[in-house]
């Protein structure tokens, strides 16, 4: 469950979505996201991913540190929810951050831009072996259907394909009472075909600190985790596993359903079928 520039295979998608007030940036939410990745392309390549937000930095990428378990962690904790039938940077500093920027995160050389089409200026900025062939085609897919939002490309060579740590960010949400999970499918270098149904394999999890005492279940964090890590991250979380096929789209779900239907089965388990999450391409 991904969108990527060359041939790859992804598999074992984690896909987490919060909504917290933060004690410095306010209200936001936080992304997090984790595969395995196999490159079938014959040089670089790199996945790519929306996010619902106008603002975005280098900054707003977690350095996860020596806790790159932590969405395993939070799988962990709903793993018995049954499995489903079918699948910083402030405000002020925004008009002086350059086009497309630049950065190093983990393994990955990420090309950060809210115009799409400006991407292959920078792409010299990108260390060779891990310089991939842009799509011009998918490029100007992303610039029609999501005008002005945040797009990261992650560039990785071969031998780095199967060796990342989790990705975690935060921004400023477009609509704050929507959780969004960027989720369309191509593994091609293709622009995404929004009419098909498409193979799911993941959890897809959601937590949000206005949620009663006994919602959800309880995270076992890393003791030893950095607190600069840990404000970022959810108490509780409920979550669910996905498999087979579904349309291909995003995930969202209002906030208020997150909280209003904590119902699930007999055992106690919440279940994303009953809080309305929706496949979406809008």
């Amino acid at each position: 469950m991904c969108v990527s520039m060359d041939q790859a295979e992804f598999s074992g998608t984690t896909l987490y979505g919060g909504r917290l007030r933060h004690p410095v940036h306010g209200l936001i939410h936080v992304l997090g996201y984790q595969n395995t990745a196999v490159n079938l392309a014959d040089g670089p390549n790199a996945m790519v991913l929306h996010l619902p937000t106008y603002r975005m930095g280098p900054r707003n990428f977690l350095s996860i540190g020596s806790s790159s378990d932590v969405l395993d962690r939070m799988v962990e904790a709903v793993r018995p929810v049954a499995v489903a039938s079918v699948a910083g940077m402030d405000w002020m500093e925004w008009d002086a951050t350059p086009e497309v920027q630049v950065f190093e995160h983990d393994i990955y050389t990420v090309l950060l831009a809210h115009t799409p089409t400006a991407l292959p200026t920078a792409l010299a900025e990108v260390p060779e072996h891990k310089r991939p062939r842009l799509s011009e085609a998918l490029l100007r897919f992303y610039e029609e259907r999501y005008p002005g939002r945040a797009l990261a490309v992650c560039c990785f060579d071969n031998a780095q394909a199967a060796q990342s740590k989790p990705l975690l960010m935060w921004y400023r949400p477009i609509d704050p009472d929507v959780l969004t999970l960027p989720a369309l499918d191509c593994h091609t270098g293709d622009v995404p075909d929004l009419d098909s149904e498409v193979p799911v394999d993941h959890w897809v999890l959601f937590g949000t600190d206005e949620a009663p005492e006994e919602w959800g279940f309880p995270v076992d964090h890393d003791e030893d985790m950095r607190h600069d890590l840990r404000q970022f991250l959810p108490d509780r979380v409920v979550g669910q596993y996905f498999g087979g096929t579904l349309p291909n789209g995003d995930f969202s779900i209002r906030h208020e359903d997150l909280l209003a239907d904590d119902a699930g089965d007999p055992d106690g388990h919440p279940d994303l079928d009953l809080i309305r999450i929706r496949r979406t391409v809008a």
